[in-house]
């Protein structure tokens, strides 16, 4: 079986206030180190025999490495671990710093997926996410993927932001729509620890929990209306779309993530980098994290999807049927609405199962 491989990208021009993943500020003396790093340590599983059919570049914000030490990368990554023109290589992007130049170099590098951190096509919302772009200069960035010749485009769009309303979010529903990407990637605003948001949270004037309710349901059936199937609680796509390298992590399929606060699941075992770049880059070993693959941990990660569980698969991976019991607890949620069964044997979550499933799959886990 073909790995993901994530490559974490430690840098970022403005810290968003919403934002908890590992970043600091790009400087071209650490940027310059950390990619000669990165290189490195991917040059070394040359010849090891492990094939990866995915690679995504995460962050922080991967645009600001530049195309030259971004290309270098993608090229040590295919050596390494026989990448070819069929593999999903994604960067993730800020429509604020996108060039063409850019945009032509990682695509001739072999980048074939970009992903652009929208968050809302509202000017009021951007701003008060600390976001830095306008509307336009994501329909410029946009314009200027598909010139470079990117075929599979993605968008990031926030939901139940202060003061967003059911108008505003169908509004920016239609400018993705009308920009026809292939993938919107489309979530609820949380209030994480260690972030701006988190200190302001008693005067941000967040939505009530009803209201956030409704903000999602809205944005499955505006998003379905327009092309853009849900496959997981988060994301949608038009088909053929759906995100190669993050199906992997819902699959509990095998992958490798390098950087500061990389995580990795191979050969059965999980382990992760500490948020350090200079820990990182003085080769301090990621910390193991325990064992993989569980049938209640794939459970809980399949049932982020909208394919949810079934006998055939469990048979597949772990030579057994599903126990009885989950599906007598599943049963009790089917006439609320919140679970679908598609056989007697298979089920999974609606739309309004997703908004509870923490509480759900809780208590779905006790049947193993």
């Amino acid at each position: 079986m073909s790995i993901g491989i994530y490559l974490h990208v430690p840098f970022c021009g403005k810290k968003c206030p919403y934002c908890d993943f590992y970043s600091g500020a790009a400087s071209k003396p650490n940027m310059d180190r950390y990619t000669d790093y990165l290189e490195q340590q991917l040059l070394s599983y040359q010849g090891k025999g492990i094939t990866a059919d995915t690679l995504y570049f995460g962050g922080g914000t991967p645009n600001l490495l530049g195309g030259e030490r971004l290309s270098r990368l993608i090229h040590a990554a295919k050596n390494s671990f026989s990448l070819s023109t069929q593999s999903e290589i994604t960067v993730e992007g800020n429509p604020f710093s996108i060039t063409e130049d850019f945009l032509r170099q990682i695509h001739n590098a072999g980048a074939n997926r970009l992903s652009l951190g929208m968050q809302s096509a509202n000017e009021t919302e951007l701003q008060f996410l600390g976001r830095r772009h306008t509307p336009e200069q994501v329909r410029t960035a946009v314009a200027m993927a598909r010139d470079a010749g990117f075929s599979n485009l993605s968008l990031d769009l926030m939901l139940a932001i202060p003061h967003q309303t059911a108008d505003s979010l169908c509004r920016s529903i239609a400018f993705c729509a009308e920009l026809d990407v292939e993938h919107i990637s489309s979530y609820l605003l949380k209030i994480e620890p260690n972030t701006a948001f988190f200190a302001q949270q008693n005067t941000l004037s967040l939505p009530e929990e009803d209201e956030v309710s409704k903000r999602y349901r809205l944005a499955v059936s505006e998003l379905q209306a327009a092309g853009y199937a849900q496959y997981e609680i988060s994301n949608f796509s038009k088909p053929g779309y759906e995100g190669r390298h993050n199906l992997k992590y819902w699959h509990c399929e095998p992958y490798l993530g390098f950087g500061p606060s990389a995580h990795s699941y191979f050969d059965g075992k999980r382990f992760y980098y500490p948020p350090s770049l200079e820990e990182y880059l003085s080769g301090k070993p990621p910390v193991q994290d325990g064992e993989g693959g569980s049938e209640e941990e794939t459970a809980m990660l399949q049932l982020r999807l909208t394919e949810g569980v079934s006998d055939t698969l469990w048979q597949q991976k772990f030579g057994k049927p599903l126990p009885s019991a989950l599906f007598r607890i599943a049963k009790r949620y089917e006439k609320p609405g919140l679970i679908q069964f598609d056989s007697p044997t298979s089920f999974h979550f609606t739309p309004e199962g997703f908004l509870v499933s923490n509480l759900l799959i809780v208590e779905l886990l006790e049947a193993f």
